[in-house]
């Protein structure tokens, strides 16, 4: 978990090569969505979140509990973080890795993706990043703090504001824990 720009796909992938996850990545999965509906294109080009019924139902289709899962922007919500929890911490040892990083580097980040030509549309505007970071402060962090106390589920703080290598070393170390 962590905000826009924070580099929660690159750790994924990253993660992916060094054990056999089921990668769910939520942005994708939407992104894919969006291609065919219409609602989903427009709730995602204002920067909203989508309806929570909606979400858990594309998330629930591409879980499966014969592998161990990276979930990959997802939850975002406290509806979504106690949905995840009452429906899966029986079958799953969830662990959480927060990726932190103070919103300039968050801002940077997304303006670096879309220099480097990697961006999507909605970090060319603006008014969308600062819709996304605000949901983030908002909706999301509440969630991580949620999250951090709950009981029988692994949370870790992870430091990524460095370069990527270092940032992943954080990241797998976190997991040893």
């Amino acid at each position: 978990m962590g905000g826009q720009g924070v580099g929660k796909g690159t750790f994924a992938r990253m993660l992916c090569d060094h054990h056999d996850y089921k990668y769910i990545e939520t942005g994708q999965i939407l992104r894919n969505a969006a291609k065919t509906n219409t609602n989903i294109a427009d709730i995602m080009a204002r920067g909203d979140l989508l309806p929570f019924n909606m979400l858990t139902e594309l998330i629930t289709a591409n879980i499966d509990s014969e592998h161990d899962i990276l979930l990959d922007g997802f939850p975002r919500t406290m509806n979504q973080a106690k949905w995840l929890i009452d429906n899966y911490a029986d079958k799953f040892n969830i662990h959480v890795l927060y990726c932190n990083v103070p919103e300039e580097v968050m801002i940077q980040r997304i303006k670096k993706r879309i220099n480097d030509g990697a961006g999507r549309a909605d970090d060319a505007d603006d008014a969308a990043i600062r819709n996304r970071l605000n949901t983030f402060w908002n909706t999301t962090m509440p969630a991580i703090e949620w999250l951090r106390t709950v009981p029988n589920i692994k949370f870790s703080d992870v430091d990524v504001t460095g370069p990527v290598d270092e940032n992943f070393k954080n990241i797998l170390a976190a997991l040893q824990k």
